[in-house]
């Protein structure tokens, strides 16, 4: 079993409904136990700002599956949330991202883990701090916590 965290965005339509049924999916998926789930953080769009707020959050799973094969399950799952993918950081019902996967460095052309914008976003950064502050980021070797930086456009969800 290896130990991973995901990252999870939604902004269009019921956006806290989207991460739970997610979340209740990823659960579902044979070799995956989502074993520990962030607060719901409101950020900004970033990239593409003409678009609505995004809720976040993370989540630590341990798995059997290979990252590639985590990887073409967390698309499955955009999909069955129907995510639609025609701007660059556009709007979306789902992003899924794989943001650690125990402490491998992947660099494939389909597959980048550590994800390769990580320690840019506080949107992930902050949700991540909340489950996983000890866990050591291994391109740069440095925790979590260490990484995390104050960013007041990123507020926890009330609902």
């Amino acid at each position: 079993m290896v130990q991973a965290y995901l990252g999870l965005g939604s902004n269009i339509g019921d956006r806290e409904q989207q991460l739970q049924e997610a979340i209740k999916i990823i659960d579902s998926i044979d070799g995956v136990t989502v074993t520990q789930i962030s607060p719901i953080y409101e950020t900004a769009p970033v990239g593409y700002t003409e678009q609505p707020n995004f809720l976040n959050l993370c989540l630590e799973i341990e798995t059997e599956l290979q990252p590639k094969v985590l990887l073409k399950h967390c698309l499955e799952t955009e999909q069955r949330l129907h995510r639609v993918r025609d701007i660059r950081w556009g709007p979306r019902t789902l992003d899924v991202d794989i943001l650690l996967y125990g402490d491998k460095v992947i660099e494939e052309d389909d597959l980048e883990v550590p994800h390769p914008r990580m320690g840019e976003r506080a949107f992930v950064l902050i949700p991540l701090n909340d489950i996983a502050s000890t866990q050591i980021e291994p391109r740069s070797n440095t925790r979590i916590s260490d990484l995390v930086k104050p960013d007041d456009t990123v507020k926890k969800y009330k609902g």
